[in-house]
């Protein structure tokens, strides 16, 4: 059992790289449903409605695709502090940054696979225009839905070479605890799911079969309830969205999901993910072992192969 840490309050923001800059927003704001929240330089900042935060994606133009970086934001300045010390000494550290429009000062550093991440305190909290003011004064900005409309971010997979060694990584850098994991018949970590404070997971690491390092999987809004990934996939269909698998559920976690990719090739989940909390502080890690994985998904549903083959960039 690893002892709660909460000197991370939750999962921030991703930026991802797009090779289609124009689809790539496009599909987000009209479809998914995300909401502009500013420009600077390639970079468009984006959010759902009741995100607190400035942004929660930052859709960056580039060559190529996949994350450039993940942000968490620190319970304190204090909090903060405390985390780079720890991770300075484990040697993964890449430095201090000024921040950008969403938050202020950063630091970053790197997983084992090379992922980019940052902690910040200082954020810059949405004030919604006029334009956008909620009816409700408890939630960040209205409820347009627009197109799939989602809630809030929620969480993100990587893929990576050793999730052994990610597990290490987290459970030291961040003060994640683990709450779900697959134990190959091989000796080696399949996947792992972490959480900074009890929601059930802010994100997943799965194993990259492609040789490949720091890849990217998917990212994850979450919606209220099932029946609105049922309208989301009818709305991918009628606006030529691939769909890879889906709407189903998973075993792990729990989470009622449909895979997306967007015009450059990124994953995009929608999920009705609030199945779980983890309330329970002496709370132990789920095993599953291959066998059981290969059940497939809740329902008997075999995991699609491209779920564990594509990721972005992608590789040869």
């Amino acid at each position: 059992m690893t002892e709660p840490c909460f000197d991370v309050a939750h999962l921030g923001h991703i930026e991802l790289l797009t090779n289609k800059p124009e689809e790539s927003l496009d599909f987000f704001v009209n479809v998914y449903g995300l909401t502009e929240s500013g420009r600077e330089g390639d970079s468009v900042y984006l959010r759902a409605f009741d995100d607190y935060e400035f942004h929660t994606l930052k859709l960056t133009a580039s060559d190529t695709t996949g994350m450039a970086h993940v942000g968490y934001r620190t319970s304190s300045p204090e909090a903060l502090e405390r985390r780079v010390t720890v991770i300075e000494a484990m040697g993964c550290g890449i430095g201090w940054t000024e921040g950008d429009l969403g938050h202020g000062r950063s630091y970053r550093f790197r997983s084992p696979d090379g992922h980019v991440f940052e902690l910040y305190y200082d954020t810059h909290v949405y004030e919604a225009p006029a334009a956008e003011k909620p009816s409700l004064k408890n939630i960040a900005q209205r409820y347009h839905g627009r197109g799939v409309a989602p809630r809030r971010l929620d969480h993100f997979n990587l893929l990576a070479s050793d999730v052994s060694a990610i597990r290490t990584f987290m459970t030291q850098a961040l003060g994640s605890r683990v709450t779900e994991q697959i134990q190959l018949d091989n000796g080696r970590l399949g996947g792992c799911w972490f959480t900074v404070n009890n929601k059930g997971y802010d994100v997943a690491f799965t194993e990259d079969h492609s040789g490949a390092r720091g890849r990217f999987h998917h990212i994850t809004y979450a919606v209220d309830q099932r029946e609105d990934v049922l309208r989301a996939a009818d709305i991918f269909l009628e606006n030529d969205v691939f769909i890879e698998t889906g709407p189903h559920k998973h075993a792990i976690q729990g989470t009622f999901f449909l895979y997306v990719y967007e015009p450059a090739g990124n994953r995009v989940e929608v999920a009705n993910a609030g199945a779980r909390l983890i309330l329970r502080p002496d709370v132990e890690p789920i095993t599953w072992t291959e066998a059981e994985r290969r059940k497939g998904q809740a329902w008997g549903l075999k995991t699609i192969e491209s779920f564990h083959t594509h990721g972005t960039p992608p590789v040869a």
